[in-house]
C-alpha cells in the first residue's frame, strides 16, 4: 500500500520538485549532493533547530507565566526587587554552555570545508559584470558562461538558471574551484554542494566539492554586484567518468585556450616589420 501511494505521489509531483534546483515556496535546503552539504544539513536539522526551538518555547513560557503571575490585578503592590544573583549567573552560564555545545560540530564542518584534499579536477571561476568565466588550467580550456534569455529557453530548462556553456565535472571526484573577479565583488554559490565563496578582484579564494551523484545542479551569484546581479546563474553538470572524458575531447577543440606566448612572438614580428 505504501509503495502504491509513493508511486502515485511521484507521478503527480512536478519534475521541478525532484530536480536539483530551487522550487516555488521552498523552505528547506535543496537535496544534498556532497558530503559537505550533508554535514551542513545535519548541523542545521539536528543541532540548530532543536536548540532554537527549545529556547523559543522556554522564553514564550516565561513571558506567559510572567503575564499571568505578576499581572496588576493580582499584585496591588509592585515588587521592589532590583536583581537576583542566581538568575543573573544562570542566564550568563547557560548561553555559554549552549555555544560550547554548538561550537564542536560547527568547527568540524568549517574545517572540512577549508581543508581541500588533493584535487582530481581544478576549475578557475572568474566573475564579470554580469556573467561567469571558467578555465580548466590543466586541460587548456577556457570559456564564458552567459544566462540564456527566457525567449530562447528550450523545454524543461529553468528560467534564470540556464546558461549557454555549462561546467562539467566527473562524479565522485574532488573538484577544486579557484574563485576570483575581474571588476567588482561576486560570489560563486552552489547550494546542493554546500559551496559559497566570495569572488574578490585581485585575490583568489578556494573551495572544493565532491559530488556523490550525477545530474545538473544550479546556483547563482550571491553577492550584490550590480543591476544584473540576478542574471549570473551557475550550472554544473555532474557526469560519469566516461561522459566527462568525451566532453573534454570536445571542449579542448571548442574552448581551446590561445597560446599567449605565440601571440607575443607574433606581435614582436609585426613590430619588426613596421
Amino acid at each position: 500500500m505504501f509503495k502504491k501511494l509513493t508511486y502515485i505521489l511521484l507521478t503527480l509531483t512536478p519534475g521541478s520538485v525532484l530536480s536539483n534546483e530551487p522550487k516555488d515556496w521552498q523552505l528547506g535546503f535543496q537535496k544534498a549532493a556532497s558530503q559537505g552539504m550533508e554535514d551542513i544539513v545535519w548541523f542545521h536539522d539536528y543541532m540548530l533547530l532543536p536548540i532554537i526551538t527549545a529556547i523559543t518555547v522556554f522564553v514564550l513560557f516565561l513571558l506567559l507565566y510572567t503575564c499571568v503571575r505578576y499581572r496588576a490585578s493580582k499584585n496591588k503592590v509592585a515588587s521592589t526587587t532590583s536583581h537576583n544573583t542566581l538568575i543573573e549567573v544562570l542566564w550568563t552560564l547557560i548561553p555559554c554552555l549552549i555555544l560550547i555545545v554548538m561550537a564542536v560540530p560547527s568547527f568540524k564542518v568549517l574545517y572540512s570545508q577549508d581543508t581541500i584534499p588533493r584535487a582530481d579536477v581544478t576549475i578557475k571561476a572568474v566573475g564579470y559584470q554580469w556573467y561567469w568565466g571558467y578555465e580548466y588550467p590543466d586541460e587548456n580550456i577556457i570559456f564564458d558562461s552567459y544566462m540564456v534569455d527566457e525567449k530562447d529557453l528550450k523545454e524543461n530548462q529553468p528560467r534564470l538558471l540556464t546558461v549557454d556553456n555549462e561546467v562539467y565535472v566527473p562524479v565522485n571526484k574532488v573538484v577544486k574551484v579557484m574563485i576570483t573577479a575581474n571588476d567588482v565583488l561576486h560570489a560563486w554559490a552552489l547550494p546542493s554542494f554546500g559551496v559559497k565563496r566570495d569572488a574578490v578582484p585581485g585575490r583568489i579564494n578556494e573551495t572544493w566539492f565532491k559530488a556523490d551523484r550525477t545530474g545538473t545542479f544550479y546556483g547563482q551569484c550571491s553577492e550584490l554586484c550590480g543591476i544584473k546581479h540576478a542574471f549570473m546563474p551557475i550550472t554544473v553538470n555532474v557526469v560519469t567518468e566516461e561522459e566527462y572524458k568525451k566532453w573534454l575531447e570536445k571542449a579542448k577543440v571548442e574552448f581551446a585556450k590561445k597560446d599567449l606566448g605565440n601571440n607575443i612572438k607574433l606581435a614582436k614580428k609585426v613590430k619588426e616589420i613596421r
